[in-house]
């Protein structure tokens, strides 16, 4: 039986229906503006290959560890993580806890040529909108924050809109209402939003379970090659890293070094078609 998150995530969650209502009256300014927005680039075909890709995170705070990169330019940033190589940009608007803003979703779609997605607490179809007008290719839908309803509503919503969708899970039940919902591209999440703890195990135990068709991104904990290598060992198409490569000196080369992994082809679950 679902309910509604706790703890930090659930924190946001409120806070984002409430940024949610706000804006409830500016959705046709917002399809306007869509309409107008850069087109949208290819975001799970992007994500495959024989290596494991990387989602490289803009991301100037958190609640787990406070400030990370305060003072970040989200275009030079982003300029920076296509130079190392990366397959997509994860851009937080989320205001409150890290300093996130959807001018940062706009300065990055308009500066590289690599799919931006919106990592955000996304509760709504106007928040969809509000991706799309700022030229986003991707968002965000965490599992945990949407009733069994909202999820396949918000899934079709923004394929209606023309936005690819990172749907983020934790554990079993959790991937098969991704599943159920027609998740193309399915997170793990190693860390526990509500209780900001993070376990390793999750995503190396979890992506075996996706179905081999569905792209697969670890997230969470991963600072060194190492890190990465359990993940790329049960078939993680791609990994999303934000702290670690947010806060280091050379954004390329952090990003070259967690990318370029092999991954398993095997582990995978099958399903016949």
């Amino acid at each position: 039986m679902w309910h509604p998150p706790t703890g930090t995530l659930g924190t946001l969650t409120e806070q984002a229906h409430q940024r949610a209502d706000a804006v409830q009256s500016q959705m046709g300014e917002l399809r306007a503006a869509a309409r107008d927005a850069r087109p949208v680039l290819p975001f799970a075909p992007a994500l495959c290959g024989t290596h494991v890709r990387v989602i490289a995170e803009v991301k100037r705070a958190s609640p787990s560890k406070g400030a990370i990169a305060p003072g970040l330019d989200a275009a030079a940033q982003a300029r920076a993580y296509a130079t190392g190589g990366a397959a997509a940009i994860s851009v937080l608007t989320e205001p409150s806890r890290f300093g996130g803003h959807l001018d940062d979703l706009a300065a990055v779609a308009g500066t590289v040529e690599i799919p931006a997605i919106r990592k955000d607490f996304l509760v709504h179809e106007v928040q969809l909108w509000e991706a799309r007008a700022a030229g986003a290719s991707a968002a965000l839908l965490i599992v945990r924050a949407l009733s069994p309803d909202a999820l396949p509503r918000l899934v079709e919503a923004a394929r209606q809109i023309g936005l690819a969708t990172l749907v983020e899970v934790r554990d079993e039940a959790e991937l098969a209402r991704a599943l159920a919902a027609g998740a193309e591209v399915v997170g793990v999440n190693n860390r526990n939003l509500e209780t900001l703890v993070i376990d390793p195990a999750t995503a190396p135990g979890l992506i075996p379970r996706i179905p081999a068709e569905i792209v697969a991104v670890a997230e969470s904990g991963m600072r060194e090659p190492a890190d990465v290598l359990p993940a790329a060992g049960v078939g993680a198409d791609a990994i999303l890293v934000g702290s670690a490569i947010s806060a280091a000196g050379d954004p390329a080369e952090a990003v070259r070094r967690l990318g370029g992994i092999a991954r398993s082809t095997t582990h995978r679950v099958q399903v016949p078609r």
